[in-house]
């Protein structure tokens, strides 16, 4: 395969972690052609000090990549400016980029589904973004991928063209956005990804995929992910900057299906089969959380 795109890796001070992530990532038969960025964001405390020397000195000692660039930050980003501005100036030089976070593990034909989307879909306008993640939901379809709106950023890809479209204005979208596109936002009011946009206004988080998400939404662009995930993420805890807490529908493991996505639909439609097969889930954990927040008020 040629014109591979590069590879972005973003990590600040979880070292077994990001271990972890590059052992999977060297599987990959094309990781060894494959250019790599990793950005190092610089610590926010003594006690995170000790921690991100200890990521920088393994990342010098890292090897299998074509080529290797390290970008040490000299002041602290935090995760959200580290990945949107790391991606910006990747994308100054390249006209795609493979992007992953250092708790990320990835089958040994993730670097080959990325690439092959990243051609096939190219010249693909409506397509705006690449994931690697599926939820843990058993889907049926003749294809190995689907397409959808919403947007997964737990390994994923997209192009220059479309990247230079991301804006971060929550502000702008809660005056502007009617409440047919909230609810068309939030998978027909199943789940409130809209809350984030509100939250991150009130200063209450400081994340970055949800405006990547608002901007394909409002293009209406789609999504292409794969059927069978490609992706574990193992950074769900009470240690992760943003994702503190994780269930069933968010734990799908690679280790469950290792295969190659082969299948893609020559229709660039959203799927709307596997839409409401994704809706659904989402209300039964929508009334799940209810019960567990009326027990604990009843305790």
């Amino acid at each position: 395969m040629k014109n591979l795109a590069p590879i972005v890796l973003f990590t600040y001070n979880k070292l077994d972690t990001l271990k972890k992530t590059v052992q999977h990532l060297k599987k990959n038969k094309l990781a060894r052609k494959s250019n790599i960025f990793i950005y190092s964001d610089f610590y926010k405390t003594n006690v995170d000090k000790i921690h991100v020397l200890k990521v920088r000195k393994y990342l010098r000692e890292i090897q299998g990549f074509k080529k290797k660039k390290i970008i040490l930050r000299n002041k602290n980003y935090g995760l959200a400016k580290n990945i949107v501005n790391g991606v910006s100036e990747v994308m100054k030089n390249h006209s795609k980029a493979i992007i992953l976070e250092d708790d990320i593990l990835v089958s040994k034909y993730f670097l080959d589904y990325m690439n092959s989307s990243l051609n096939l879909y190219k010249k693909k306008k409506k397509i705006w973004h690449i994931s690697g993640w599926n939820y843990n939901i058993k889907l049926k379809s003749e294809h190995d991928v689907y397409f959808t709106r919403t947007m997964n950023c737990w390994g994923w890809a997209t192009w220059k063209d479309r990247w230079k479209c991301y804006k971060k204005n929550p502000k702008e979208i809660i005056k502007k956005w009617s409440l047919s596109d909230i609810n068309k936002f939030n998978f027909e009011d199943s789940y409130n990804f809209f809350s984030q946009i509100e939250r991150n206004l009130s200063g209450q988080i400081d994340t970055w995929a949800i405006f990547w998400y608002a901007v394909i939404f409002k293009n209406k662009g789609l999504c292409v992910n794969p059927i069978n995930t490609l992706v574990t993420n193992i950074g769900v805890g009470k240690f992760a900057t943003n994702t503190k807490s994780s269930n069933n529908i968010f734990t799908s493991n690679i280790n469950d299906h290792n295969l190659l996505p082969k299948k893609f639909p020559n229709k660039i439609l959203e799927n709307k089969k596997i839409f409401y097969s994704i809706k659904i889930n989402f209300l039964k954990l929508k009334i799940k959380n209810k019960i567990k927040n009326y027990i604990r008020k009843l305790i």
